[in-house]
């Protein structure tokens, strides 16, 4: 087959395949914010929420963090979005992981107390994010109602975009979500004995 004939199919397979697209995109008319979960044992679930933090702040909006279970640790994320200091909001509301506290009834105090906050920023037109971090092991470990939880994400202004990440995330979640991602863990490096490092890990 000569490098002429090749182009011309690859054109026109290309040709083709924009049509579809083009077509798939067409159809999509809804607009309004989306519930996103990150779930599974892999790595990266908040970094990806961040991700989603940083590409919305680039568009000058609005965006709240709140972090259940984690301390009060200084972590990269929380050091390169503070940049943006007059958009960006964020609470660091646990006290640190369950076998740290070794006490459920601090770890459920400290829950409520981050919730109060993250109904206030779930209840704000002003807000175009809001990133619930860990939330999903507060459930887990039932520091929460799901149902509380639930009731206050859906009952969000219509264009405000919440995403909540952690482990094991409740099957009412799941089915309550616009979009799930569950982050697989293939291959960690924490087996080999690697230590968690500044700017890989936190």
């Amino acid at each position: 087959m000569s490098n002429e004939t090749e182009a011309g199919r690859h054109t026109e397979k290309m040709r083709k395949r924009k049509e579809v697209q083009d077509a798939e995109v067409a159809s999509k008319t809804i607009e309004r914010g989306v519930f996103a979960v990150h779930t599974g044992p892999g790595k990266g679930k908040s970094t990806a929420a961040f991700g989603l933090a940083l590409r919305m702040l680039g568009r000058g909006k609005r965006v709240v963090v709140v972090q259940f279970i984690k301390g009060a640790w200084e972590t990269g994320e929380n050091l390169a979005l503070s940049r943006f200091e007059d958009l960006l909001e964020w609470h660091v509301m646990g006290e640190g992981f369950t076998w740290d506290t070794q006490d459920k009834a601090r770890d459920v105090a400290a829950a409520e107390r981050a919730w109060d906050v993250a109904r206030e920023a779930l209840q704000r037109e002003d807000v175009a994010l809001v990133v619930l971090d860990e939330v999903n092991i507060a459930l887990r470990y039932d520091y929460l109602p799901v149902e509380r939880v639930l009731t206050d994400v859906l009952a969000r202004p219509e264009k405000q975009h919440v995403v909540l990440t952690g482990r094991n995330a409740k099957p009412a979640i799941i089915e309550a979500a616009d979009l799930v991602t569950e982050m697989g863990a293939v291959k960690h490096h924490f087996a080999a004995g690697f230590k968690a490092q500044p700017g890989f890990e936190f």
